[in-house]
């Protein structure tokens, strides 16, 4: 059903009726009933594409996940993209998903989707502390909300777990427990919440009067992968840890892989605590004691404040720290 028969049925003219569809200010509200529901009478249904080529716009949201931290592997990701897809669908936007290899590729993506107009405003995920994404979005003008912090001049919109405070109010469980040897194996350090993490650990430490061992201290990928090979060499040393701190779950999932190949038994000899809180968490054998982020809440509410970006809402009025309790499970305890 064409916009020509809505026109005629109303004896108003196309533009009329196109500008009266697309809500313009300039149609009175009566106007705008009338053809709202004669097209629903006639099933006529708007061309979103037309609609947004005619008002300059894509009616999408961006987000480009680099290759290199292993995002399309991380369940992490997976349910936030879920979170944010459904609350932009509930907004008649589309969410555009790009993957691309390491290095200069990335910021040439983010070039692509904007100067190319197909997007209309972007997600980043996973900040890093000197963040060229940003740069470039703050120069070019275009609306964004981070996942993350960064260090930056120019304040901006973004939504954060408290990973400093989370870290150290579990190690301050772990040296509770009585564990004094206690490693972290962090983010890759590019990576802003490498250093909250690690920040909150030191903090936890230095209260307890432990001093800070940087042979207690491993960086790896945000996969399992990672935590394994991580795992391996501090856990293989001459004095291992009794308690391993992970950045995130999949890292300590590969470090309950490996304890167990080395033959070492979890909680009794070797306590594990995890980051995010992830399905697999609870069902690992034993269940991960971990901190929680309501990572498909956070993707929701990431699409909303991205709306309210585009909706012209004030940066400071769209800055959330988010709490990330920890959850005792099976695989901390006393250390042995």
């Amino acid at each position: 059903m064409t916009l020509k028969r809505v026109a005629e049925d109303l004896n108003l003219s196309i533009t009329t009726v196109s500008r009266a569809l697309n809500g313009y200010p300039d149609v009175s509200e009566s106007t705008r009933e009338k053809v709202r529901e004669a097209a629903q009478r006639v099933g006529y249904v708007p061309n979103r594409l037309a609609q947004a080529l005619q008002r300059g716009t894509a009616e999408a949201v961006g987000i480009i996940l680099p290759s290199q931290f292993g995002h399309f592997e991380d369940p992490f990701f997976l349910e936030l993209l879920v979170g944010v897809g459904e609350r932009l669908h509930n907004a008649n936007l589309d969410l555009v998903v790009c993957a691309v290899p390491e290095g200069p590729a990335e910021l040439d993506a983010y070039k692509r989707l904007v100067e190319g107009r197909r997007a209309d405003a972007v997600i980043i995920a996973r900040t890093r502390r000197h963040d060229e994404r940003i740069d470039y979005l703050i120069g070019r003008g275009i609306p964004f909300v981070a996942h993350g912090r960064a260090e930056t001049a120019t304040p901006i919109a973004f939504i954060d777990a408290d990973a400093r405070t989370a870290f150290r109010r579990s190690t301050r469980r772990l040296i509770e427990l009585g564990h004094r040897h206690i490693a972290l194996i962090g983010a890759p350090e590019e990576l802003f919440t490498a250093g909250e993490r690690r920040a909150g650990y030191e903090d936890a430490l230095q209260e307890a009067g432990i001093a800070f061992d940087p042979d207690l201290y491993a960086v790896t990928k945000l996969n399992e992968r990672g935590g394994t090979t991580a795992a391996e060499r501090l856990l293989g040393a001459a004095r291992p840890p009794t308690a391993l701190l992970c950045a995130n779950d999949s890292i300590a999932l590969g470090a309950l892989r490996i304890a167990r190949r080395l033959g070492i038994a979890v909680p009794e000899e070797l306590s594990i605590v995890g980051f995010d809180d992830l399905p697999m968490a609870a069902q690992a054998e034993p269940a991960l004691t971990t901190m929680r982020q309501d990572i498909r809440g956070a993707g929701a509410r990431l699409a909303d404040m991205v709306c309210a970006r585009l909706g012209g809402a004030a940066i400071a009025d769209l800055q959330e720290l988010l709490e990330a309790p920890l959850i005792e499970r099976e695989s901390s305890g006393p250390a042995p």
